[in-house]
């Protein structure tokens, strides 16, 4: 049986420390930490964490790509516990500007290029 590739955009391997808050119902901040991206693309990233995001979760990110900081809104669509008492979350973007998708754009170019 053939494994078909399901995803809209293709994910680059990179592995870049970031700033999470984890947002209530309200909007007010729940839960906030640091992980780092495991993979990307223009939809979202896989991140790991030491703490779990429960799915549903909407998360506020804050990554350093090169020289650039870029804020970007998501919620989490899953989580993973790894054998090394580690999370993977699964992290859709739900906002995007021009200005952060122009970043977000040239950081997974520049990791095609490699």
């Amino acid at each position: 049986m053939k494994d078909t590739e399901k995803r809209k955009y293709a994910r680059i391997e990179s592995t870049n420390l970031l700033n999470f808050v984890c947002l209530d119902e309200k909007g007010e901040p729940s839960q906030q930490g640091m992980g780092r991206t495991l993979n990307v693309s223009e939809a979202g990233i896989l991140l790991e964490t030491y703490h779990p995001i429960e799915p549903q979760t909407h998360i506020s990110l804050t990554i350093g790509m090169e020289e650039d900081l870029v804020e970007l809104d998501g919620t989490v669509v899953f989580l993973r516990e790894r054998i090394d008492d580690t999370f993977e979350a699964g992290i859709q973007f739900s906002k995007i500007n021009d200005h952060e998708q122009r970043i977000l754009s040239k950081f997974i170019k520049a990791f095609e290029e490699k």
